[in-house]
This record gives C-alpha cells, sequence and structure tokens, in this order.
C-alpha cells in the first residue's frame, strides 16, 4: 500500500508567493498549498474557503483584475495560466491532472499521471460549479455556462454551456 504524507496545513504568509502584487484580497478559509509557485498579480480577489493547491513543480499565474469566487479548487499539477480581467464564479474547480488507464490490473488510483496545463484567455468569465478539465484552454472573452464540465478547449469569444460543454453561439 502506498503510503502518503502530508504536504502543508494550507497556511501561508505574503512572502511565501512566488509573485504577489497590490490590492491582493485572500479570504479567511482559503487555503493555499506551495505558494512559491504561484504568482498573483494586482487587484485580485480570492473567495473564502477556495483552495489554490500548486504543485511541487509547475507554476500557477493569475494576472491582474481576476476575481475567483468562494469554494474554488485550483489544482495546478499540471500549470495553471489565468489571464487578466478573468471572472471566476463559486464553487468552480480546474484540474490539470488525471490517471492514465493502465488496463484492467492495475488499479485506476495506482495508474500513472497526465498532467496538462489549463489556460483562461483575458476578459472570460467562468460560471459557477463549472469544471475545467486538463489541457484545455479557454479562449478569450469566452463566457462558461453555470454547472458546465469543458473537456475540449474553446474559440474566443465563444458562449458555451453543458455537460460536457457545447457551443451555444458566439459573442
Amino acid at each position: 500500500m502506498k503510503l502518503y504524507s502530508s504536504h502543508g496545513d494550507g497556511t501561508f504568509r505574503r512572502e511565501d508567493f512566488k509573485q504577489i502584487g497590490s490590492n491582493v484580497i485572500i479570504e479567511r478559509g482559503a487555503m493555499v498549498f506551495h505558494p512559491e509557485n504561484i504568482s498573483l498579480g494586482n487587484n485580485i480577489y480570492v473567495g473564502h474557503y477556495a483552495i489554490l493547491k500548486a504543485y511541487y513543480r509547475n507554476e500557477m499565474v493569475i494576472e491582474d483584475n481576476c476575481w475567483i469566487g468562494q469554494f474554488c479548487f485550483f489544482h495546478s499539477a499540471g500549470g495553471i495560466h489565468i489571464e487578466q480581467n478573468v471572472g471566476i464564479g463559486p464553487g468552480v474547480m480546474i484540474l490539470t491532472s488525471r490517471h492514465s488507464e493502465q488496463g484492467r490490473g492495475i488499479p485506476i488510483l495506482f495508474s500513472e499521471i497526465e498532467e496538462a496545463p489549463v489556460r483562461i484567455c483575458r476578459n472570460s468569465d467562468i460560471g459557477v460549479g463549472s469544471i475545467i478539465l486538463p489541457g484545455v484552454v479557454i479562449g478569450e472573452g469566452t463566457q462558461v455556462g453555470a454547472g458546465a464540465v469543458v473537456s475540449r478547449s474553446t474559440e474566443p469569444y465563444s458562449v458555451v454551456a453543458g455537460v460536457p460543454a457545447r457551443l451555444i453561439r458566439m459573442r
């Protein structure tokens, strides 16, 4: 049986971040792991109980003027880059890794991890409770509907919704 150890308790100090801009608000109850691999721009809001789970390699970059809602979960094993002026609703999950499928002889839990970065381009809006899966690029100015599961990259200025997310219209 594989043994696990904690990667920290989620506490952090401003000086622990790789970079942190001015007017950054991280609400009470938010947790940050591996802040040394997180860069935050100016005018960033991180809501109550959000989890920014950076990884010992790759980076999480959140550019200027971003709003991250309460109870979000960002796991950046494969890297996350959120460009400027992005709104991310409460309860959004951004995942950058998954277990590979190695056949029935290996339990999924013990299979190899595949990593792929996620990029959310500027001026986009991610609806409440959406899930962004590994390797996805959300195109500039895209609106993702509430509860969508985005498994493929989107074109700039598109509106996508559903499970899996599909193009509804262009903006």
